[in-house]
C-alpha cells in the first residue's frame, strides 16, 4: 500500500506541486512581503517658499525614510487630485514666506494631507512627523537662531487625514471584502464547471452540442455574473446599514467596474476547469490563486509596504485594481475618469485568461 500511494502521488503531479507550492508561498509572503510599517511612501510637495529652511525641512522628511517625494505640484487642487487617484500617499504643503516667518519666530504652519483610506499605510509617517519636522531644523538653529530651538516647536504641524479621518478599520476592510468574496466564490464555482461534467459523465452530451469552445465557456460563466451581482448587492447593503461605511461616489460606476472584475474571476475559474483533470485539482488551483490574491492585493496589508517584486505580482492580479476602485468610489467619491487606469488591467487579464481557457478546452474525451 505504501508503494501504491507513492506511485499514485507521482502520477498526480499537480496535487504534489500544490503540496509543496502552498507552504512555500506562505513562507515567502508572510516572511518577506508583509510589512505593517511601510516606508518610502510616495508623496507630493506644494512648495510655495523655496527658501533654505523649506528645503531643509523636505530633506528631513525624506531622510526619515517614510516619505519619497515623487512629484511637485503647483496647487492644492492638483495635490488633492493625486491623493484621490491614489498616486501619492501624502501631500506636504509649505506656505509662502515660510522661511521669513520661521526666522521671525512666528511659528509658521506646515500642512500634511494623507490618504487615510488605509490607516496602516499612513500611521507610521504621521506618527514620525512631529519629531522629524523639528529635529530637521535644529542644524539651522545655531548662533543668532538658537532662540528658535526651545519648545514649543518652531513649526506648527497640521495634519489632515482625508477620506477616513477617524482611522476606522472597517471603512477600509469592508469595501475590500467585496473583492475577496467575489474572488473566493466565483473562481471556485466556475473552476468546477468542466471537471464536474467529466466526473458526472455528462461531458459527452456537452461535446455533442454544435457549439464552439468560446460559446461553451461563455455559456458556462454567464449565469454566475448574476450571482456575482447578488453578492455585490449584499455586501453594499451590509456596508452601508450594518457597518456605516460612507458611500461618497456613484454606485453605478462601481457596478460597471464589478462587471469587469466578475468576468475576470469567472474567466480564471473556467480556465482552471479546462486544465484540471478532476474537481480536487480545480479546488487546489483555486486555493493557490486565492492566497496571493488576499496577501498581495493590499487587502490586509499596505500594498506600498511590500517589496518591489511583490508589487509587480500584485499589479497583475485583478483584485488589486478592484480594491482601489471599490475604496475609491465608496470613500473618495472618484469618477469615471479616475476608473480607467484601474479598469483596463482587469479587462486585459480577463481577455488573456479566457483566451488560454479556449485554447485548453478539450473537444474530445481523450
Amino acid at each position: 500500500m505504501v508503494v501504491k500511494e507513492f506511485v499514485q502521488m507521482s502520477r498526480d503531479r499537480l496535487t504534489f506541486a500544490m503540496i509543496l507550492g502552498i507552504p512555500l508561498m506562505q513562507l515567502i509572503v508572510f516572511g518577506v512581503v508583509i510589512n505593517t510599517d511601510p516606508r518610502h511612501m510616495p508623496a507630493a510637495v506644494l512648495l510655495a517658499d523655496d527658501g533654505p529652511q523649506g528645503r531643509t525641512l523636505l530633506q528631513g522628511l525624506k531622510n526619515s525614510t517614510y516619505f519619497d517625494f515623487v512629484q511637485r505640484v503647483g496647487s492644492e487642487a492638483e495635490g488633492e487630485r493625486l491623493l484621490r487617484q491614489g498616486r501619492v500617499q501624502f501631500v506636504v504643503s509649505i506656505p509662502e514666506n515660510f522661511s521669513r516667518d520661521l526666522l521671525r519666530g512666528d511659528r509658521p504652519s506646515v500642512l500634511v494631507e494623507a490618504d487615510a483610506t488605509d490607516p496602516t499605510a499612513t500611521s507610521g509617517g504621521l506618527a514620525a512627523l512631529g519629531g522629524v519636522l523639528n529635529t530637521a531644523l535644529l542644524a539651522d538653529f545655531k548662533g543668532p537662531l538658537a532662540r528658535l530651538a526651545p519648545v514649543p516647536p518652531a513649526v506648527d504641524i497640521r495634519v489632515h487625514a482625508l477620506y477616513n479621518p477617524e482611522a476606522i478599520t472597517h471603512f477600509n476592510i469592508v469595501p475590500g471584502l467585496m473583492g475577496v468574496v467575489l474572488t473566493m466564490t466565483l473562481v471556485l464555482i466556475t473552476g468546477l464547471a468542466i471537471t464536474r461534467e467529466t466526473e458526472r459523465g455528462t461531458m459527452e452530451n456537452l461535446l455533442s452540442m454544435p457549439l464552439r469552445p468560446t460559446e461553451v465557456l461563455i455559456g458556462k460563466i454567464t449565469p454566475y455574473i448574476f450571482v456575482g451581482y447578488i453578492q455585490v448587492t449584499l455586501i453594499l447593503v451590509a456596508a452601508r446599514f450594518l457597518f456605516g461605511v460612507p458611500i461618497h461616489g456613484n454606485l453605478f460606476l462601481l457596478l460597471v467596474a464589478s462587471f469587469f472584475f466578475i468576468a475576470a474571476n469567472l474567466a480564471m475559474g473556467i480556465t482552471f476547469s479546462t486544465i484540471a483533470k478532476n474537481q480536487l485539482q480545480a479546488m487546489q488551483m483555486s486555493v493557490f490563486v486565492f492566497l496571493p490574491s488576499i496577501l498581495l492585493s493590499g487587502f490586509l496589508f499596505p500594498f506600498r509596504g511590500m517589496p518591489g517584486w511583490a508589487q509587480v505580482i500584485g499589479e497583475i492580479l485583478p483584485i488589486t485594481h478592484f480594491l482601489r476602485i471599490a475604496r475609491g468610489v465608496m470613500l473618495k467619491g472618484i469618477g469615471f475618469a479616475d476608473l480607467g487606469r484601474e479598469l483596463w488591467p482587469i479587462a486585459l487579464f480577463a481577455i488573456v485568461v479566457l483566451s488560454i481557457g479556449v485554447r485548453r478546452y478539450r473537444q474530445t474525451l481523450d
